[in-house]
């Protein structure tokens, strides 16, 4: 069997994919959720069904008046206990249309790459980037947090007592770094100095 190599475009277009499915989270734990909600309606409703055909008293509602009571909705209860539970079914509802419309986000980022598809962790930026911000600032590993979000970094540095740390300097190698990772996304940068310093070694 012969296998017909891609075309540069489908390959392309093969490693955006991939890219793109490991950015994106998987939607399996609301699908689960979702399905274990279900199935335990299902059972408790086919419960319910075989205790009527049996002329048993129902387990939690008989299904006839249950049946009448929906019926004869919204007279046959009280307002704000109607609303209430109006309000709890349209929250679930919601949180199920936002799971399976809304794509979610890994903390990763994608890194351009000519023949491969490469995603990093956020947790592995922030490392490289406090690791730029520290010697720009001249301060130890300890006084440099740095936070990556997916349009967003902020470092914070806490200077040394009796030395200045300017923060445009911290600035512009924090986004040297970002240019020469080429991050797509590319995330914007916010440094914030500490007004108190720590003691120096």
């Amino acid at each position: 069997m012969t296998i017909q190599p891609r075309s540069p475009e489908e390959e392309r277009r093969f490693l955006d994919e991939v890219t793109k499915r490991e950015l994106t989270p998987s939607r399996s734990g609301v699908s689960l959720l979702a399905g274990v909600l279900v199935s335990i309606l299902c059972i408790y409703f086919l419960l319910e069904a075989v205790l009527a055909l049996f002329r048993l008293p129902g387990w939690l509602i008989d299904p006839d008046e249950a049946l009448d009571w929906v019926a004869g909705l919204p007279g046959t209860g009280p307002g704000p206990v109607l609303a209430l539970g109006g309000a709890v079914l349209a929250m679930i509802g919601l949180f199920f249309l936002l799971g399976a419309v809304v794509p979610g986000r890994r903390a990763r980022h994608a890194l351009p790459h000519e023949g491969l598809a490469v995603v990093v962790d956020d947790e592995v930026i922030a490392s490289a980037l406090a690791r730029r911000a520290r010697l720009a600032a001249n301060v130890s590993p300890a006084q440099v947090m740095v936070t990556v979000a997916r349009a967003h970094v902020v470092v914070n540095v806490r200077p040394t007592s009796g030395l200045r740390v300017t923060p445009d300097a911290v600035e512009r190698a924090v986004t040297d770094e970002l240019d020469a990772m080429g991050l797509a996304p590319r995330p914007a940068v916010t440094v914030n100095i500490a007004a108190t310093g720590v003691v120096g070694a």
